[in-house]
């Protein structure tokens, strides 16, 4: 009888350790529950000019954020198979790397550790820029894009305020930035990243024409195949929002999906300042009425007012927007810490 007893209390102790290390590996493992963890945009600028916080990086923080994301098991996508990486192999996680403006700063410092770990990005170039003081030259920019996982993206020609010009003065500068593009390349790129993230109905419409296939802007979220691809979301990266903290937050952000944007204008004047806001969710979204807003009209961040009324969300405004670039930001809180989450920017015209 003994024997039996103590082989009964072995065989619960057992039962119960294996209980504990599948539960305690389920929680480890928790973050492969997603069907689709969307590719999150990280735009840099500056790396270790500290004169500059609102645009700069510093090196130990960027080591540090790509440290993280390697710990974390998140995949650098190569650029050159964006589109495979979109659509295919959506549970896993995975991070686009993207650099703004072609400073020297970032051929000095950043430049040798992604060549070293071999890690994948996009530098996007303004062609007017390329050898100015305080810019990369062409000889680097060609011994950059000699890298299987690099790419060189088109940033406009003059990087102006595209978005106040007329269209034939927008072309102008895209075709003259192609040109150069060629010239010194041998060819153009499929990537276009909007000079201050600012875009409008017209200067998308001139981006499709002159067969641009993708183009980013500077407004939060995760990219998904759902998303447009003529405005698709990064994550800005300075000296403030690139603080540890916030970055662990940042990479445990989720797309979240929708059918369509109202206005689709993002370019708003003072008859549709502040603009009536909607989001049309698809149906199978979970819990859509916990989602939170927030905005800055008036320039002051505030919790927004919304509504959600037939798998739409509208976000009441209480306000215009007062700066140049109006912004709304919504989350959806989901298990294990993740959220999902969908930024909206909105540009006022000069008057």
């Amino acid at each position: 009888f003994l024997p039996v007893q103590l082989i009964t209390k072995k065989f619960f102790i057992i039962l119960k350790i294996l209980i504990i290390f599948f539960t305690t590996n389920n929680l480890y493992s928790s973050e492969n529950q997603f069907d689709d963890y969307g590719i999150i945009a990280l735009m840099y600028h500056r790396f270790e000019e500290n004169k500059y916080p609102s645009t700069n990086i510093r090196m130990t923080d960027f080591e540090a954020h790509i440290e993280m994301i390697n710990d974390q098991n998140i995949k650098f996508i190569n650029p050159n198979k964006f589109i495979e990486e979109l659509k295919d192999n959506k549970s896993t996680r995975k991070v686009l790397l993207t650099i703004d403006d072609g400073f020297l700063s970032f051929y000095n410092n950043a430049w040798p550790l992604l060549k070293k770990k071999e890690i994948p990005f996009i530098l996007f170039v303004s062609t007017r820029e390329v050898g100015k003081k305080g810019y990369m030259s062409w000889d680097q920019i060609k011994e950059v894009s000699r890298e299987k996982f690099t790419h060189i993206g088109n940033h406009s020609h003059t990087h102006g305020y595209l978005i106040d010009e007329t269209p034939d003065t927008i072309k102008d500068d895209l075709i003259k930035s192609k040109e150069i593009f060629k010239k010194n390349l041998g060819k153009n790129s499929p990537f276009f990243s909007y000079p201050f993230g600012e875009y409008s109905n017209k200067l998308k419409e001139i981006v499709i024409d002159l067969n641009f296939n993708y183009a980013f802007g500077q407004h939060s979220g995760v990219i998904d195949e759902t998303k447009n691809f003529f405005e698709f979301p990064r994550f800005p990266i300075n000296e403030k929002y690139g603080k540890l903290d916030r970055f662990k937050t940042l990479l445990k952000t989720l797309p979240l999906k929708y059918q369509k944007i109202l206005p689709e204008e993002k370019y708003i004047n003072d008859t549709t300042n502040p603009p009536k806001v909607s989001v049309k969710f698809f149906k199978d979204l979970y819990q859509i009425e916990l989602i939170n807003c927030f905005s800055n009209e008036e320039d002051k961040w505030r919790k927004s007012k919304t509504e959600i009324v037939n798998n739409t969300l509208k976000v009441k405004l209480g306000g215009k927007f007062t700066t140049e670039r109006g912004r709304i930001n919504c989350s959806l809180q989901e298990k294990n810490g993740f959220y999902r989450w969908l930024g909206m920017q909105f540009v006022v015209a000069e008057k």
